[in-house]
């Protein structure tokens, strides 16, 4: 097994992940306990740490009482698969007991608990996940390349990579989302050739795991590489069978890059999508997207009204209230994500100023005025609001009460009850 040290990192010394890990040796004494895969992976790369994971010698019961005894709050999160989640400081600390397959279907895996390092390491997916550190930051790298794939920007399976996917489907969007995230330079041609191989098996995966892990893909800073791979190995229409093109994301990355927008994976999941509401909600209904998310996608594919560059103001607070600012701000960059953006930057960029900029008034009419105007009581008083609101829109949102009142008037003296 290859060692290496990193030093003490900074996460590493709270005192919150000392206490985890003096916890835990008090229990199985020094060393029964190593951080693992992300948290190592990444400060050798560099990159910011999300989760702190921890492998141990010791058996699920065992942990938790042995952060019963330091008085650490635990939580069985997965005790059958050997995972407790300790809360210390207010953070959570996902501690998994070292851990060998039995049998696997592609989805799920049956495992058996055990002291070796080295069969745990064997079966996770990729060789710079399986990298471990103690409390001093010495690492270990039991497949003897994590540190180097880490270092590289290299995305390996562990061992064979067909075994390795055929004990887990979803490791093929995985490889793809770990690519685009921490990989450089070509991709693995093993690791490419099983994930083509085996997409088949996409099939019988959850689609919420699906959609997890294309949202994290589309987190990337930039998920171009990848997604093309993806299109080229006919994965990506194994998930998303609407894709058409790749441009419209191209180019919404590009944006996102130069004007220094956020990345935003919903929306980029908006631009893979054709304009065709019914197709976005089909898209979301096959990942399981939530309800906010499904509305999100399906309003931003819309094509009416349609937008361009050089709407007036008068124009575009139209269209703020008529689709609201958060889908106005979607429309506008996919809009502008599929088009001659050379040409055309300032105007774009305009149009979204003025949409973050002006709020979308309240109309100023209620049910009540309507009917003390002389309107009954049913569906005519929606009808008789409705007219009036659009003159109201058409005034450019007037706020003159009086003239809101006349209007009224003139709209109920024409209508015949």
């Amino acid at each position: 097994m290859n060692t290496e040290t990193m030093g003490a990192a900074p996460w590493m010394a709270l005192p919150e992940t000392q206490a985890v890990i003096a916890a835990l040796e008090a229990r199985g004494g020094p060393g029964c306990a190593r951080f693992v895969g992300g948290c190592v992976r990444n400060t050798l790369m560099g990159k910011p740490i999300d989760d702190i994971d921890i492998a141990t010698t010791l058996t699920p019961d065992a942990v938790i009482e042995a952060l019963g005894a330091a008085r650490l709050r635990s939580i069985p999160t997965g005790v059958d698969h050997g995972t407790v989640t300790a809360l210390s400081g207010g953070h959570p600390y996902e501690i998994t007991t070292l851990r060998r397959d039995v049998s696997t279907d592609g989805r799920r895996a049956v495992v058996a608990f055990t002291q070796d390092w080295d069969e745990d390491a064997q079966r996770r997916d990729f060789r710079f996940n399986a990298l471990y550190a103690d409390v001093r930051g010495r690492i270990y790298d039991p497949t003897g390349e994590g540190i180097g794939d880490a270092r590289e920007g290299r995305v390996v399976f562990v061992g064979d990579a067909e075994t390795r996917i055929r004990e887990d489907y979803l490791r093929i969007l995985r490889f793809f989302r770990f690519h685009a995230w921490y990989g450089r330079g070509e991709a693995d041609h093993e690791a490419l050739a099983a994930c083509q191989a085996l997409k088949d098996g996409i099939e019988g995966l959850p689609a919420e795991r699906i959609q997890k892990e294309l949202l994290k893909l589309l987190a990337a800073d930039d998920p171009r590489p990848a997604l093309r791979l993806m299109a080229a190995t006919g994965i990506l229409s194994a998930i998303l069978p609407a894709v058409e093109s790749l441009a419209r994301l191209e180019g919404l990355i590009t944006i996102e890059s130069e004007q220094l927008f956020e990345n935003d994976p919903e929306l980029r999941l908006a631009a893979l999508i054709p304009g065709d509401p019914e197709v976005a909600e089909q898209a979301a209904d096959d990942l399981r997207l939530s309800n906010a998310q499904t509305e999100r996608l399906v309003q931003a594919v819309g094509q009416s009204p349609r937008l361009v560059s050089w709407m007036s103001p008068r124009e575009t607070r139209r269209v703020v209230y008529a689709l609201g600012p958060k889908a106005f701000s979607d429309r506008v960059k996919l809009a502008w994500a599929g088009s001659d953006r050379s040409a055309a930057t300032p105007q774009w960029r305009g149009l979204l100023a003025l949409g973050e900029s002006w709020t979308p008034p309240a109309f100023p009419l209620t049910g009540d005025e309507v009917l003390k105007a002389g309107v009954p009581k049913g569906p005519m008083v929606g009808q008789v609001m409705r007219e009036v609101e659009l003159w109201w829109i058409d005034q450019d949102f007037i706020e003159d009460r009086f003239s809101i009142i006349e209007r009224l008037k003139a709209v109920v003296q024409g209508m015949v009850f």
